[in-house]
């Protein structure tokens, strides 16, 4: 973990931020406006240098920008006793790093499953165990963890992907119910397209060898890597929505983001009915009849 740091200047409005995934995309564009707007920020990329160069424009004051590796968990600890030691603790904690990755089950390698993994799930839970004591202590804090509509639907080719958003809804509800009382917060987001660099092959995995067959697969890659510049979501909109989730106590735990997002939602939930409402015969026998216990 590299640290850099610089000089502290606090405002009374402030709050901290602890952002992952930021040298470019969403990450960026959040870390921009929140500097904006006078909060402090931790900041963590894989290249620091890419981060400072990219907000060469904004007033760095307030930002203390970390190089790391968020599937090494003690460079994670240190990262978030970096930045409490240096702000005074943690408001807000945004999992934001991530990319995608197009290609069938079958073609995708145990190594690509592990990797994914590592960063969408692994890496959220070091910076979990890390920020929630601080937290729990406080008895304050929010956590947003930025997933995709497609960690509540899926798509042919989307297997990966989708496989780590799912997990992270899933962590996400449970970390929810498990620490309200602390008074903490937890909240999704779940963007839909958004023009940003992640159908750009620095951020979209693609299987290191295919398998004859997946023709449509094939065609929805190449259609994907032909479509940045023309997604629905604007990404400083995104951010300023993200922002926007922080402010509101009344946020949803669930906060999709963009038409497409929606629209996509809200099919998901009428065919998960439709699929229970189908199999409401066959799981109503499988209960222990009364009167003759197993």
């Amino acid at each position: 973990m590299s640290v850099q740091v610089g000089t502290i200047k606090h405002g009374a409005m402030s709050n901290t931020w602890f952002v992952t995934g930021t040298s470019r995309g969403l990450g960026l564009e959040l870390v921009r406006q929140l500097l904006s707007q006078g909060h402090d920020v931790a900041a963590t990329s894989r290249s620091a240098e890419r981060l400072i160069a990219a907000l060469d424009d904004v007033d760095r004051t307030r930002l203390l920008p970390i190089e790391l590796d968020l599937t090494d968990e003690r460079a994670v600890t240190a990262a978030i006793t970096a930045t409490a030691d240096r702000f005074g603790g943690i408001d807000v904690v945004v999992n934001n790093a991530g990319y995608g990755f197009l290609g069938a089950v079958e073609e995708t390698s145990s190594a690509e499953v592990r990797r994914m993994f590592e960063v969408q799930i692994f890496g959220v839970w070091n910076v979990l165990r890390a920020v929630l004591p601080g937290m729990r202590s406080a008895r304050r804090g929010h956590v947003i963890n930025v997933s995709s509509i497609l960690g509540l639907t899926a798509f042919g080719g989307w297997g990966l992907y989708c496989a780590g958003k799912f997990a992270l809804e899933g962590l996400s509800e449970s970390l929810a119910a498990e620490v309200a009382d602390f008074g903490i917060r937890v909240s999704l987001v779940e963007p839909g397209y958004t023009r940003t660099d992640f159908l750009r092959p620095v951020s979209l995995g693609l299987p290191a060898s295919t398998v004859d067959g997946y023709s449509a697969i094939r065609e929805m890659t190449a259609a994907h890597l032909a479509m940045p510049g023309t997604q629905l979501g604007d990404p400083a909109k995104v951010a300023a929505a993200v922002i926007a989730v922080a402010s509101d106590s009344t946020s949803p735990l669930h906060q999709v983001l963009g038409s497409d997002s929606y629209g996509l939602a809200k099919a998901r939930v009428e065919s998960l009915l439709s699929d229970v409402e189908a199999g409401r015969d066959l799981a109503l026998t499988t209960d222990v009849s009364p009167g003759n216990p197993l």
